[in-house]
């Protein structure tokens, strides 16, 4: 289980740190409260070779999280759980106490992944609320091969602004089946970025790879930036 709570330090801490540092705000916590807490899969420590916990400081917000959550919310484990899981897919913590963790408003950067934060996994429900549509337009969308889920039956942030686009431009009467000629260029876009990257993620050193990414984000701009520009000036004609 991955965290995505805050985290600004790599250092790996022993039970006994993490136990100082948490009693400054939990006085009641105990050795054996935390290592119930890992048996329970909400926080997940390193082991070194000999079996000893270290706790990244990511771990050390993840159990002041849980907590909080059961000291001043009441929350049980299984709530508490569910929260977390949804943190970790993308999800932003509750607002207050009685809240659910809330699907962002996306920004993404030119190659297609979030800057702010991990990557995003949204269930269909999540999506479907994220982007304001309903069900029947989901099904329209996909049906024209405009997203599609991802490994596991998630959603990616990609997804959530392609839905919630397409949600927006239906106000104007625009329906998916409208939609298939840009989806048409956007997949000629993307043979041609390929064609130039592909020679260097065949490459098996790490310097091609990154050559590769960089390439990849420098292109997704520029042609972002082209096909805007072309759209902008061919309707400023008209």
């Amino acid at each position: 289980m991955t965290s995505s709570l805050p985290s600004s330090t790599r250092r790996r801490m022993s039970i006994g740190e993490v136990l100082a540092q948490l009693r400054t705000d939990f006085p009641d916590v105990t050795i054996s409260k935390i290592r119930y807490l890992e048996s329970e899969g909400l926080v997940e420590p390193e082991r070194t070779p000999s079996g000893y916990r270290k706790f990244s400081q990511a771990d050390v917000d993840r159990l002041r999280y849980v907590l909080t959550a059961q000291q001043s919310c009441y929350y049980p484990l299984k709530v508490i759980r569910d929260q977390l899981d949804a943190i970790d897919r993308g999800l932003e913590p509750p607002a207050g106490p009685a809240g659910t963790p809330r699907v962002p408003t996306v920004v993404l950067a030119t190659d297609g992944t979030r800057g702010d934060g991990p990557d995003l996994r949204l269930s269909r429900e999540e999506l479907l609320a994220g982007a304001a549509i309903d069900e029947e337009l989901l099904v329209q969308i996909e049906g024209f091969g405009l997203l599609a889920a991802g490994r596991g039956g998630h959603y990616g942030a990609a997804a959530l602004l392609v839905a919630s686009t397409v949600g927006e431009l239906a106000a104007y009467g625009l329906e998916p089946r409208h939609l298939r000629s840009v989806k048409t260029a956007a997949d000629r876009e993307v043979d041609l970025v390929e064609q130039i990257v592909t020679p260097l993620r065949r490459q098996h050193d790490a310097a091609a790879k990154a050559r590769a990414e960089e390439a990849v984000r420098q292109l997704s701009t520029l042609t972002l930036r082209l096909h805007t520009a072309l759209v902008r000036g061919a309707l400023g004609h008209r």
